[in-house]
């Protein structure tokens, strides 16, 4: 089906036109066509890095348009620090340590949580958190622990757990956090001297959770478009062109592209359950360093759920960690380097055998790259 950039609104609220081949020509064609300067467009979600990897779309774009792949990826920014103290807690006898399947490859200091697991240790892969709940239940004589990562998507399920536990008398159960919110995120990549983002396309479903009244503040405060997508091919080629179209008229603002998913004002029952439960905490990104006031905490009502607290972990987990020697993960994730600019990048490194972390997730950008680009 033929399909123009001028109706493109309404293609955006049609699931048959979301990978529709012309339609994605025709909005690449309007983007050379659009008068702009060179643009360094950021995207900060690690599905949105998957699919202009598995659909080549930065082929289609002109040479003076590129695309910042940002720390978008839950996988990629979790310290080794956490990974290690993942570890330390998995080996021991009285723990049951709960995760999601990426997070058991991702490489620590010296090992990871699959060989933890070969080792013996109680590594359990889980697809959702609250079924921490009934194993915690039916195994009151352990120490029950979930490896709790992610952004502002993933944040409020943890607070329901929480809140769940407590109701039901559940003692036995703590979270090992690692808890990003992207915005404080941009900022930080924005403030380097080093990094030029010039537009940012926002992922649609942290949008969802947080509505838009944020990112309106980040655009005002950094002084570049904003524009919310999702995470189809089309999705993410109107998100371009969009940008593309706001740069050049100097519209520091946000547009909604993605308004089948995202309202103003998100969705208030999970933010007020996560507002329950956390607070923002100056928190540590891998590759990155610590960025003040960039993660969630749990509340000081809370902290009987928390396993550094429980366990006592940063007081035994002082060593600073961050990647092998030669890596280039941080460098990737602020968009000064390309995966395929990494001396490991498809040798020593590759999905079956990662050595940095953007190589675990299938949403990382080195993991993306090797599989449809290299």
């Amino acid at each position: 089906m033929n399909s123009t950039p001028t109706d493109i609104d309404s293609l955006l609220c049609r699931p048959d036109m979301y990978r529709d081949g012309q339609t994605i020509r025709s909005l690449a064609e309007a983007i050379r066509r659009t008068p702009h300067p060179p643009l360094s467009i950021m995207e900060v979600c690690g599905g949105q890095t998957f699919t202009l990897a598995r659909y080549r779309l930065e082929e289609l774009l002109p040479n003076d348009i590129r695309m910042i792949h940002g720390p978008g990826c839950p996988v990629c920014v979790t310290p080794q620090r956490v990974i290690d103290q993942a570890i330390m807690l998995a080996m021991r006898p009285e723990v049951i340590l709960c995760s999601f399947g990426d997070m058991i490859r991702v490489p620590g200091t010296q090992s990871s949580l699959l060989r933890a697991k070969a080792s013996g240790a109680d590594v359990r892969i889980l697809y959702s958190p609250l079924d921490t709940l009934a194993i915690a239940k039916e195994n009151p004589e352990r120490q029950v622990v979930f490896l709790a990562i992610g952004f502002e998507t993933t944040t409020p399920i943890y607070a329901v757990m929480v809140e769940k536990a407590l109701s039901a008398g559940i003692d036995n159960l703590s979270l090992l956090t690692s808890l990003y919110t992207v915005p404080a995120a941009v900022r930080a990549i924005k403030s380097d001297p080093e990094c030029r983002v010039d537009a940012l396309l926002a992922a649609g479903h942290v949008c969802a959770i947080t509505g838009t009244s944020e990112y309106r503040n980040l655009a005002a405060e950094l002084n570049m478009p904003v524009v919310i997508t999702g995470f189809e091919p089309v999705d993410m080629m109107a998100g371009i062109l969009k940008a593309t179209e706001m740069a050049a008229r100097g519209d520091n603002s946000v547009a909604n592209a993605y308004s089948r998913v995202v309202s103003p004002e998100g969705n208030p029952v999970a933010a007020d359950a996560v507002d329950r439960v956390f607070e923002l905490a100056d928190t540590e990104w891998r590759g990155i360093g610590t960025i003040p006031a960039s993660g969630k905490k749990l509340k000081k009502d809370y902290q009987q759920f928390d396993a550094r607290t429980r366990f006592n972990l940063d007081r035994e987990s002082n060593h600073d960690t961050d990647g092998c020697s030669g890596c280039i993960a941080h460098l990737i994730m602020k968009g000064l380097a390309l995966p395929a600019d990494c001396p490991y990048f498809g040798g020593e490194c590759t999905p079956d055998n990662p050595v940095g972390a953007p190589m675990v997730s299938s949403e990382g950008v080195c993991a993306a790259h090797f599989r449809y680009r290299n």
